[in-house]
């Protein structure tokens, strides 16, 4: 449907939606949905934006939690990307997670939205302890893509390319996306639908060489070093039955306005589009291309 004319695209899901590995807490987080946001804004003026997400969410928590907002904000485009959390947790029901997806595809579809997702990547590729979640990736995968030919989804086949398996396209925990990543997964939902000026080069190679993979003693020494930053705190989240994502509300609840002269394609995370709304509801532009969610709504 390349001729929809979007003016209102809401974003739900977890940390990726959020943008965690693309910007910081303190810069502000950037992320897929932003530019992607950037992307459709040049080709749908007056285009708005909300993002839903929160981090550390479940899918059935971003069903609980984000749909009824979602659907108040009525979008004509909407996208759903959850699932990943559920995959790392000890009791995992494929048809369970999937099953909470797609009662969000047929609450967003059934209100005339145009929705779109996507595949997820074997996260065994960069993390080797992960291997017993491959299945469990490749049963959701199946599970999504078949939700969504039920509902007219577009899915964005993520999971399908060897680029995503390269290191640059992660972030130094490897469970989040790299600026380089996020750039990625934008460039491949926009082609999914269909915007003008876009192709299948996101699933290309990057240009520069591959660095050496280290091997040996370097390679358990990065292996140890990576269980201590992230894999030690994860794990003492879970037993302590916290989630990163305690206390934190959504970045952009409301539909504020899309700059498209903000977007470029840089992917160095830094705030990027956002009209940051002060309290006493000025707007203040920064060079980033969106409108901060905390600025008041203007008709």
């Amino acid at each position: 449907m390349p001729n929809d004319e979007y003016l209102r695209y809401v974003a739900l899901g977890d940390s990726q939606t959020e943008g965690v590995g693309d910007g910081d807490d303190l810069t502000g987080l950037r992320g897929w949905a932003d530019r992607l946001a950037e992307t459709l804004a040049p080709h749908h003026p007056g285009l708005r934006y909300a993002n839903l997400a929160v981090r550390g969410r479940l899918a059935g928590q971003v069903l609980d939690e984000q749909l009824a907002p979602a659907l108040a904000l009525r979008p004509d485009l909407a996208t759903v990307v959850a699932g990943v959390n559920d995959l790392l947790r000890p009791r995992f029901d494929a048809d369970e997670v999937a099953g909470r997806v797609e009662s969000m595809f047929a609450a967003l579809t059934a209100q005339g939205a145009r929705v779109a997702t996507v595949t997820f990547p074997d996260v065994a590729t960069l993390i080797p302890i992960a291997r017993p979640v491959g299945a469990r990736v490749t049963a959701l995968n199946d599970r999504i893509r078949s939700a969504a030919r039920r509902h007219g989804v577009v899915v964005a086949e993520t999971a399908a390319h060897p680029v995503v398996g390269d290191p640059r396209m992660w972030s130094p925990d490897r469970l989040h996306a790299s600026p380089l990543g996020h750039a990625r997964i934008a460039a491949a939902v926009a082609h999914a639908l269909a915007v003008p000026g876009t192709d299948d080069s996101w699933t290309h190679p990057l240009s520069e060489p591959r660095p050496a993979v280290p091997v040996g003693w370097r390679q358990a020494t990065g292996e140890v070093r990576w269980a201590a930053s992230f894999l030690g705190p994860w794990t003492a989240r879970r037993l302590r039955g916290r989630s990163s994502g305690d206390g934190r509300a959504a970045k952009r609840p409301r539909l504020t306005p899309v700059f498209a002269d903000g977007a470029d394609d840089r992917t160095d995370g830094r705030a990027h589009g956002l009209a940051d709304g002060r309290a006493d509801g000025r707007t203040e532009r920064r060079a980033d291309g969106l409108a901060d969610g905390r600025a008041p709504e203007r008709h």
